[in-house]
């Protein structure tokens, strides 16, 4: 066997296709479009599902790559020597091209002739058969014909030697292993067995049948062959180990761990396991957030899954006595030194990862240390209550308080022999979320609920001819008045209109709907809203405001021009914010999500902080540069294939079909869009962000104005501004001027009120020292005061303590019907163990209060002044506890 760098693996296997006529397809986002039921790319053939089931590929029908995966349904494997959730799988496939004879004969020159296996050591497994498919005697054919032993070829079933997803192209696999010289471990030791025997290499699928949702097997048009070798098992096998943690993937990130933990890998089974879990989680964390999708933990999808990889991960790095700068520094080995070459933009998204997993390590790290130690209460009582079991209550209280993915509270719960009520867990979820409420609106009914039009024609569909239109007539093909289809609408009923054509825009993509009016002779219907039906049908929702409407009327179709413009002007104005935030920001920036109406527009946007002042004014100040600029506002319809080669931004996870409409504003941007826009940008006249916040982590969202609505916001700052200036009896000139003046004055008054508060406290304190007592050779001063406020009394706390020397102080005042209480431990004090935190937290419950801090100086509120007498009383005991 010859040894290789994992460089060179993907490099071999890519140029060992290519030479036999395959094209290197490159590999796509981790993260899945969704169409196969699955949140991540969990296969190297995923991506390629409808060319699989008959479509034609553009690049041709013999493909080749090296594609990331991500699997996390057996995370909880993660920690032996084998097992990860981020992994490489080397392809290739004939999409209707060769089939069994070529592909056994290549795997052969692969294994013997690439690798130098032995051929007596390699053996293969075809499909033995069962009801739904026979026995693959080809397959075993061409094995023994490529140069396989025939005693060395194995029929199994199903469970073993058929491949395929929930549902999509399938059929019969044949896999290839490596024979270690060791015996039998038994008269059944074959493939499969987990003695160690035989080592799997690689997989051949024979696509030869698609499975259905209902489970039930149709032969594909075209005969496929899917192979698949995992990358990181043969990179470990080759180089003489079945440990994929001692290849060049990850020796370095175990060496840097065990040089900053102190621990040795292979010493310890513990600490070796939390090595290899905190190397594999680090690494696919980074392989998520620097994707193309730019993925961000959050708590939904894919991103919660990344979250519970990323706190696994600081558990685990807890346990080895790492910190976020260790984790931090694992990171920037993954993507500046191992895969820098193989994943460029790992690279090129560097800033954008470490930020990522900067906050989410802060996040979770801030409450961690209290949720483990809430983790072991919870723990204890369900231990000491004799259930063994955790409450799914108080899961969901560590997940909600505390950040505690569930899976994280079963797997620490298992380390104890605890189990966790998982499905108790998902109640108190679902009970804390708020239900939604069901008053659904007649429109909102009717664009989710396709029932009511099930039954018309399938050829019955509408054209949409408002890109270039802003009327037209068309023939009235069906109406419903909400519950069913009907004949007829008159008068004062509300309903739905379906046309063959229609120059109303139907909301999507962000773009608000057209509103506008439908006539035919004398009846006249208000269109409220324009919705998307099942069977490319649009509706049109509104109310019959005078005559009737029939089935088969021919009906003028009028959009409101002047609320499709100020649409327009908002969208457009989209476009070129998107473009103007990745001039500032960075290429990063991706919609997350936006919205179009007559009055504004709302974008979301990916990015990890709010913005400055100043980034804000450079975004606006580009906008309204290249409104100025006056440039056309071009659509071009073309191929996918031919948008993505000009550039053009498509929105991440979004379906597009075969052709595409691209939007273009000059060179400056050209996004994939459907909406409607403006001829060029000197119609959107002005553009103003009227605000900026964060909507979910990782994600920030931007409102603007354009054109009359523009005019109008300044116009009433300026009415504001106005009111504002009389109000302190200046103008608005001056205005700036006089509020420095007040400010500084008011200033001044609030430094005299403190000092006057200063005296009033020092004053009652000025026989506190009296009350100074010996506790167990500690000093304490706990007194009474009345009417110092919480700053007041920490000042005072400071000049006591300056005053008793050693010791500790406990301060308690009445002030407006409450109760301020500030507990002070000096150094030597707390060397005896004196702790003014865990001594204010054992007597504020008796103001009423609560409250806590550091081991020398504490705080606490309360409602309850009858108890301040008790409470000093109380902190007596206390004290002499904790000198114990």
């Amino acid at each position: 066997m010859r040894q290789f760098t994992s460089n060179e693996l993907r490099k071999l296997w890519k140029e060992f296709y290519i030479e036999r006529g395959h094209v290197d397809v490159g590999a796509v986002s981790l993260v899945s479009d969704g169409s196969t039921g699955v949140l991540f790319n969990v296969a190297g053939m995923q991506p390629l599902m409808p060319y699989l089931l008959g479509k034609k590929h553009p690049m041709g029908t013999r493909l080749c790559n090296v594609q990331g995966c991500v699997r996390t349904n057996d995370i909880d494997s993660v920690g032996d020597k084998s097992h990860v959730t981020f992994f490489e799988m080397m392809g290739s496939w004939s999409l209707g091209d060769y089939f069994k004879e070529d592909r056994c004969k290549w795997s052969y020159e692969l294994l013997t002739q690439v690798f130098g296996f032995d051929k007596d050591h390699l053996a293969a497994t075809v499909f033995a058969g069962d009801d739904n498919a026979p026995r693959d005697e080809e397959g075993a054919g061409y094995r023994v014909a490529s140069g396989f032993k025939k005693e060395n070829i194995y029929y199994l079933p199903a469970e073993d030697n058929w491949w395929g997803l929930e549902y999509g192209p399938c059929g019969p696999d044949s896999e290839m292993f490596y024979i270690a010289d060791v015996p039998d471990c038994g008269p059944d030791c074959g493939p499969g067995c987990s003695c160690g025997k035989y080592t799997e290499l690689g997989n051949d699928v024979f696509m030869q049948y698609e499975k259905h949702k209902d489970g039930s097997l149709t032969p594909l048009k075209q005969k496929n062959v899917d192979t698949g070798w995992g990358l990181e098992r043969n990179l470990a096998f080759l180089n003489g180990t079945k440990d994929v943690y001692k290849t060049d993937l990850f020796a370095p990130i175990i060496a840097y761990i065990e040089q900053a933990s102190g621990k040795k890998y292979d010493d310890d089974e513990k600490m070796t396991k939390s090595m290899r879990i905190l190397a594999d989680h680090m690494r696919t964390s980074v392989m998520l957030i620097g994707d193309e999708a730019k993925l961000t933990p959050s708590n939904v999808g894919a991103g919660y899954v990344l979250r519970r990889l990323i706190r696994r991960a600081i558990r685990h790095g807890r346990t080895l006595g790492l910190n976020k700068d260790n984790l931090i520094a694992i990171a920037n080995m993954f993507i500046n030194e191992i895969y820098n070459e193989s994943y460029p933009l790992l690279v090129k998204n560097h800033d954008f990862i470490i930020k990522e997993l900067d906050k989410e390590i802060v996040r979770f790290e801030s409450t961690l240390e209290n949720g483990m130690k809430e983790f072991k209460k919870i723990l204890e009582e369900s231990i000491k209550s004799g259930k063994k079991s955790i409450a799914g209550k108080d899961a969901f209280h560590l997940y909600d308080t505390f950040g505690f993915p569930i899976e994280l509270t079963v797997e620490m719960a298992g380390e104890e022999k605890v189990a966790v009520d998982e499905a108790g867990f998902k109640t108190a979820m679902e009970e804390a979320k708020q239900l939604a409420r069901d008053n659904q609106n007649f429109q909102a009914k009717l664009s989710k609920d396709s029932n009511v039009f099930e039954t018309l024609d399938e050829s019955i569909v509408t054209e949409f001819t408002g890109y270039d239109n802003v009327t037209g007539v068309s023939e009235i093909a069906a109406l419903a008045d909400g519950e069913k289809l009907v004949d007829e609408l008159s008068a004062g009923m509300t309903g739905t209109i379906i046309t063959l054509s229609t120059p109303f825009y139907a909301t999507m993509g962000g773009q608000c709907a057209d509103m506008g009016v439908i006539t035919c002779a004398d009846a006249v219907f208000e269109v409220e809203d324009t919705v998307k039906l099942q069977g490319g049908r649009v509706g049109h929702i509104g109310t019959v405001k005078k005559g009737s409407f029939k089935k088969g009327d021919k009906a003028t179709l009028t959009i409101d021009t002047e609320r499709r413009n100020a649409i327009s002007q908002n969208h457009s104005a989209t476009h070129l914010l998107q473009k103007a935030l990745q001039e500032v920001l960075g290429d990063h920036v991706e919609q997350a999500g936006s919205y179009q109406d007559e009055s504004r527009t709302r974008f979301d946007f990916s990015h990890g902080e709010a913005l400055t002042d100043e980034q804000i004014a450079q975004v606006e100040a580009i906008v309204n540069k290249k409104i100025a600029e006056d440039i056309a506002v071009e659509t071009k319809v073309m191929s996918m294939e031919e948008a993505k080669k000009t550039g053009a931004m498509a929105l991440f996870g979004e379906k597009y079909g075969e052709s595409v409409r691209v939007v273009c504003m000059g060179d400056f941007s050209k996004e994939l869009c459907g909406g409607t826009h403006v001829a060029h940008t000197g119609v959107i006249r002005n553009f103003k962000i009227v605000s900026e916040s964060g909507v979910a982590a990782g994600v920030r969202r931007i409102e603007a104005i354009t054109g009359d609505n523009v005019i109008a916001y300044y116009k009433d700052v300026e009415n504001k501004l106005m009111v504002a200036a009389k109000t302190v009896k200046a103008t608005p000139a001056t205005l700036n001027d006089k509020l420095t003046a007040m400010m500084k004055e008011m200033k001044a008054l609030a430094s005299e009120n403190e000092s006057l508060k200063a005296k009033a406290a020092q004053g009652a304190a000025s026989d506190v020292m009296n009350n100074v007592e010996d506790v167990k050779g500690v000093k304490l001063l706990a007194a009474k005061l009345n009417g110092v406020d919480m700053n007041a009394l920490r000042d005072l706390g400071d000049s006591l303590k300056e005053k008793l020397g050693e010791g500790v102080i406990v301060l308690a005042s009445e002030a407006d019907g409450k109760v301020n209480l500030i507990a002070m431990a000096t150094d030597e004090a707390q060397k005896k163990g004196a702790h003014a935190g865990n001594l204010i937290k054992g007597i504020a419950s008796l103001i009423g209060g609560g409250g806590g801090g550091r081991p020398n100086m504490a705080q606490a509120g309360g409602k309850n002044p009858a108890g301040i007498e008790d409470c000093l009383s109380q902190a007596k005991k206390v004290l002499e506890d904790q000198l114990a």
